[in-house]
């Protein structure tokens, strides 16, 4: 099952400084091996809410996949450079089954409730 990394990214200044850039310039090799790569990466449109900063989606081939890519050596190596110049709030999100529908999830809640209320 797909996996997407999302990283709510907020740069000080706007720009990334030295070390930012060395990071943006090493990452995509450490990605690469375990099958990750960039969907999106800019500036949101906020419709709703708020939201300072990037956006950065990525997929990777499963779950597997991405948390042996996060603890690689290879990417441990330059995580640094990332942590330290920039402010990040990443998460890694599942895909949904193709049979998936919200209206199907809404009705499984409302059995286990049902289920838990008669119990």
């Amino acid at each position: 099952m797909t996996t997407y990394l999302i990283n709510h990214l907020r740069i000080p200044g706007g720009i990334p400084n030295d070390a930012g850039l060395t990071y943006l310039e090493q990452v995509e090799a450490t990605v690469k091996p375990y099958g990750g790569k960039w969907l999106a990466n800019g500036e949101p449109t906020v419709v709703e809410g708020a939201w300072h900063g990037l956006v950065v989606l990525m997929e990777f081939p499963d779950r597997a996949a991405a948390e042996t890519w996060y603890a690689s050596p290879e990417y441990q190596r330059i995580l640094p450079l990332r942590l330290n110049n920039a402010i990040s709030d990443i998460v890694l999100i599942d895909s949904l089954p193709e049979d998936y529908t919200v209206r199907g999830f809404a009705g499984q809640v409302r059995a286990a409730v049902a289920a838990a209320g008669q119990g």
